[in-house]
């Protein structure tokens, strides 16, 4: 139940900030990202990942998460067709229906929901699955779907070459089985938990509630594919394939979560609907508090 309460009030933390602050709230978010992603996610990184031991199991977070993106890529796109969303819409559907918040959302909720020894999993299905698509699918998307940059294989091999988790996540492939000095072991800890401070107060400082009247039909659009059909997918998978350990769980609990915060950043930065994409990611944060709890209970 802590855990809970915690992740409501780093938000709310960082809601109210928004509002008292003179400093521009998506410059504090920005900032708070990064260290996140440039030092406290590869401190779990390497805290966690050494002591996975990897197996058959774990090409399960994996192929959940590609296939749950790639199905709900088809499905934006479509749908995106059918209903004749402009480029800018559709575009930012493909970055924020697709990509899952699985870190900054995921790590706290699923630990809440599953307990500590969840979370080399989270970070398999983070790293394997979500950032490396945010490497490569999102950039691939944002290229695509901007007027303002044009579509380069060197810029997606540049992004997932140095991508500081991902980096992380190689490296420490390699140290399986070593045991750190206490010292080392000690400052990683440290680092690692300012994730869920720092990742959910950037998720406050970011969230938009204002939903244009134009807007309200491609963002019940996201949140229906996101928040029902992705976990329902996840779900679907798992059970033809008879997956029903952990790190099953898991990876459908990481499929539930709310849209990536980076992502709309992603696609606010380029231009592509970026009220919508703020709209989508606030209320589908608050949503999945519920839509992931009943996901819980099912599996």
């Amino acid at each position: 139940m802590s855990n809970f309460i915690l992740i409501v009030l780093y938000i709310t933390i960082g809601f109210l900030l928004k509002n008292i602050i003179s400093l521009p709230a998506q410059d504090i978010a920005g900032k708070l990202n990064r260290f996140v992603i440039y030092v406290s996610l590869p401190a779990m990184i390497f805290l966690q990942i050494p002591t996975l031991n990897f197996g058959g199991e774990t090409l399960i977070p994996v192929t959940v998460a590609w296939v749950v993106m790639a199905v709900s890529a088809v499905l934006v796109l479509s749908v995106s067709r059918y209903m004749n969303f402009s480029k800018e819409i559709t575009g930012s559907l493909m970055l924020v229906t697709v990509l899952t918040n699985s870190s900054f959302m995921g790590i706290p909720l699923i630990s809440a929901y599953l307990g500590s020894e969840a979370l080399p999993y989270i970070l398999v299905y983070d790293q394997l699955g979500t950032f490396l698509a945010l490497a490569t699918y999102g950039t691939f998307i944002a290229s695509y779907y901007s007027s303002q940059s044009k579509l380069s294989f060197r810029i997606v091999a540049l992004k997932v070459v140095t991508f500081p988790p991902l980096v992380s996540l190689v490296i420490a492939l390699f140290l399986s089985g070593v045991t750190y000095n206490i010292y080392i072991k000690d400052t990683l800890e440290i680092l690692a938990l300012t994730i869920v401070p720092l990742g959910l107060t950037a998720v406050g400082l970011q969230l938009q509630f204002k939903l244009p009247k134009e807007e309200r039909k491609p963002f019940y659009v996201s949140l229906f594919i996101k928040l029902i059909i992705a976990p329902v997918l996840a779900l679907a998978i798992c059970y033809v394939m008879g997956w029903d350990s952990l790190i099953a769980k898991v990876s459908i609990l990481e499929a539930s979560m709310a849209p990536m915060v980076t992502a709309a950043a992603m696609a606010s930065m380029i231009g592509l609907a970026p009220r919508l994409s703020n709209a989508i990611v606030g209320y589908g944060i608050l949503a999945s508090f519920v839509t992931s709890y009943i996901v819980f209970k099912i599996i």
